[in-house]
């Protein structure tokens, strides 16, 4: 049997899916799946087939582009709903983050109590569950998805601070393993499946935790290493908190959205949170490292090896935590291995990804009031004064007063946030889907306590929010494109070789544009809105592009001003469409 295992992955390596899946009903006899055989080696995530969609951001990349081509700019307008899977919807207020994976014709996805189902998508005309892992967690949660390795179906339990393995033919727990040092931690990003290593990352930092990145033994679960986020008191970095209040302890520095992975440097690039309180910058001076930052750790021992801080000091809860996107490209003529990110405070910037080398910037959104610019030489805001210790930016010092209310420009969401962009490699353009809106903060200096949140204020929004699609340059930072969209965007994008764009917005509605005009080729609105980005994959040569529906709380607040819509119902729903 490991002989014909190991016959099957090599096939499953071939681009021709349909002829690899054939083999493998020949060499078992039709007794046994596909999926069954084929395990989902390192090899496989490194190159994976164009049919599969193996990891939350598809790839090691995180650039969200599908190779598919069925689905394209001339025919998209044929594109109609082949089926929809309920999953969750135990409880009023849930909602969906999650990216499905798919694997040889079967759906990995996990709903927000850490339940994981394996789904039969083969026949494309509907999604049977074949089994369904309940962990049994008591508290709602945001996972937003799983990894796969060998034979297992690795996930997150949210506020429980578990991470499980589950076997993928049997739907049975492998290993369990609590990694919680803290009750207010939450593991909610999909974990990050690398050759020996599984890579976690741990939220909760607006509650008051000290956050921090972890690497597990795949075949066990044991720990293998764990780094936090906020350095302790002598560690390097430690000096940027000087206040006298231990903020460092209750510091923040969320990791809620999974990272990159270089394998030639073996680096893996994440996203870290903003630090805490969230509002109240005067009891943490100082630039708080390593929160709002992109940072590069070494897969072998955890250790850090380049940061880059793109606020410091936040006072707007402009976490980084975002998608860190791999791009190889030219930058002023020169071949170069970039990092590219949609910043939470409305700017897109640009990194060597070897060194952390700041390279360009540009601004996405379109109104930003809480700095004048981004320095060029430095990517560091222009209003940055490494002389204070609590950072004014454009903004009066009376505005981080107790009970001041100040308009923030973008929203606290963001700009982007957990909802991740995409990239075309035959563009050559990055697709930002953007909040477009502004929040009114008022200060709280008592809320650092756990009953009150920790945030140290609190924000309300004056205005409708609406959205828009952005597609900028990585190698140049110049803004290309823009579609600008009638209600927020919480989803996502994805990109394809069909030459598409997809997204979806906060009142149900999917759309696509094509990837050089960002005109609108196709839209439907399901009615139940999104909180989840769009993925695709195929079957027997049909090509399927799938999404998750149901708002969370902040999802269904981006609809509060809008009158209109505050009726709205809500469903947890995976969506299939196809021609």
């Amino acid at each position: 049997m490991q002989t014909i295992k190991t016959i099957i992955n090599f096939l499953f390596k071939m681009r021709d899916a349909r002829w690899g899946t054939l083999a493998v009903v020949v060499l078992l006899g039709g007794g046994v799946t596909a999926l069954q055989a084929a395990e989902v080696t390192y090899q496989r995530l490194l190159n994976p087939e164009s049919q599969n969609w193996l990891m939350v951001h598809r790839d090691y990349t995180s650039q969200r582009h599908s190779p598919l081509d069925q689905i394209n700019k001339s025919n998209i307008k044929n594109m109609k709903l082949k089926f929809a899977v309920a999953i969750g919807g135990t409880s009023p207020n849930e909602g969906l983050q999650v990216t499905p994976l798919v694997d040889g014709g079967y759906m990995f996805v996990i709903d927000g109590w850490g339940a994981v189902y394996k789904i039969d998508v083969r026949s494309g005309t509907y999604g049977r569950t074949l089994w369904k892992m309940d962990p049994g967690i008591k508290r709602y949660g945001r996972m937003r998805g799983v990894a796969l390795w060998g034979n297992l179906v690795i996930s997150t339990t949210g506020k429980d601070g578990r991470v499980i393995a589950t076997d993928s033919e049997t739907g049975k727990i492998v290993w369990d393993k609590n990694l919680s040092d803290h009750p207010e931690i939450e593991l909610s990003g999909a974990p990050l499946a690398l050759k020996d290593d599984i890579i976690v990352g741990a939220a909760g930092g607006d509650q008051g935790a000290r956050c921090w990145i972890a690497s597990l033994d795949p075949k066990t679960g044991d720990l293998k290493w764990k780094t936090y986020v906020i350095p302790a008191p002598g560690e390097p970095g430690s000096e940027t908190w000087k206040d006298k209040n231990e903020a460092w302890k209750s510091g923040g520095g969320a990791f809620y959205v999974t990272g990159s992975y270089d394998p030639k440097t073996n680096l893996t690039i994440w996203g870290s949170g903003n630090p805490v309180p969230a509002y109240d910058a005067m009891r943490r001076p100082g630039d708080n490292l390593f929160t709002a930052s992109a940072i590069a750790y070494d897969v072998a021992n955890g250790n850090m090896k380049w940061h880059f801080q793109y606020t410091p000091n936040d006072s707007r809860d402009y976490d980084e935590t975002g998608t860190h996107v791999l791009i190889d490209t030219k930058v002023n003529g020169q071949d170069r291995q970039i990092v590219t990110h949609a910043g939470r405070n409305g700017f897109n910037y640009s990194f060597d990804r070897i060194t952390g080398q700041f390279l360009n910037v540009g601004q996405y959104v379109d109104k930003v009031n809480w700095t004048k610019g981004i320095d060029p030489k430095t990517g560091k805001p222009v209003d940055y004064d490494p002389t204070s210790d609590v950072q004014l930016y454009a903004e009066p010092r009376s505005n981080l007063e107790d009970n001041a209310k100040r308009l923030v420009c973008p929203e606290i969401s963001g700009g982007s946030n957990l909802w991740p962009a995409a990239y075309s490699p035959k563009t050559k353009l990055f697709y930002i889907p953007s909040i477009e809106a502004c929040a009114e903060v008022t200060q709280d200096h008592s809320a650092h306590v756990p009953a009150k949140g920790f945030m140290g204020g609190k924000w309300t929004y004056p205005d409708r929010i609406k959205s828009s699609l952005v597609a900028m340059d990585p190698a140049t930072g110049k803004q290309i494109a823009r579609k600008n969209l009638p209600y927020a965007n919480t989803a996502g994008a994805l990109s394809t070789a069909g030459g598409v764009v997809f997204t979806a917005l906060v009142d149900g509605t999917i759309l696509a544009f094509d990837d050089k005009t960002l005109k609108e080729l196709w839209n439907i609105n399901v009615g139940s809105g999104f909180n989840s980005p769009p993925m695709t994959y195929s079957v027997d040569g049909k090509q399927y592009v799938a999404i998750a529906s149901g708002l969370g709380r902040s999802a269904r607040n981006k609809l509060t001003p809008s009158s209109e819509m505050r009726n709205f119902s809500n469903a947890t729903m995976i969506f299939v469409f196809g021609l």
